[in-house]
């Protein structure tokens, strides 16, 4: 009976014990990265609107760093997964290659992993004017890599803002859509995303 009354006890202890020990361990505080945020970005493979197919996966690198009030959330070196969503080979009259992508995942250097929507940037969000949020994500990669509005259609067609004059200038006939390792791009993030600091 002394032996039961001892066990019963120490299993009240411990269950007293043990939640507020739980209760005592530091929380990481959360910081959501907001939609619409441009990440800049590195290309590790080659993409090739030749040979490409849709379900395609490529990763990139991030080149800056993220904030969200002043604290590091994605740092320079994570790496962005994406996935090709739509191929369009070369053909004449001078149609051009086009390749449309899409990212799902960025890999921070320490393995935290977020699921993210993100979508290519288009030019005109590179060179710093503010358009609309659709223009931004209506992007897709065509000859030399040139990131365009989706609504360019070949070397013969329009694009939005000031792109069109630099897509006709490096655009050739039936040219493939062909970024090589290294290009840099933006992605921009279709919706919100929930992250820990980077420590």
């Amino acid at each position: 009976h002394c032996a039961a009354s001892i066990l019963m006890t120490t299993l009240f202890v411990a269950s007293s014990v043990l939640p507020a020990s739980a209760q005592k361990k530091t929380k990481h505080p959360k910081y959501t990265v907001p939609a619409n945020t441009t990440i800049r970005v590195r290309l590790n493979q080659d993409l090739n609107s030749k040979n490409a197919r849709v379900g395609d996966t490529f990763t990139s690198t991030v080149v800056d760093p993220v904030y969200v009030r002043g604290v590091e959330v994605i740092p320079p070196g994570s790496i962005v997964s994406g996935n090709v969503t739509q191929v369009t080979r070369a053909g004449r009259k001078s149609k051009a290659g086009s390749i449309n992508v899409a990212f799902n995942a960025v890999e921070t250097p320490k393995n935290v992993q977020y699921t993210i929507n993100g979508s290519l940037a288009s030019a005109d969000n590179e060179s710093g004017v503010q358009g609309g949020s659709s223009k931004k994500r209506n992007a897709k990669f065509i000859g030399r890599g040139v990131v365009v509005g989706a609504i360019f259609n070949g070397a013969a067609g329009a694009a939005t803002g000031g792109t069109i004059g630099v897509a006709r200038g490096l655009i050739k006939k039936g040219q493939e859509a062909e970024i090589k390792p290294g290009t840099e791009f933006n992605v921009i993030l279709n919706r919100s995303v929930s992250t820990y600091a980077f420590r």
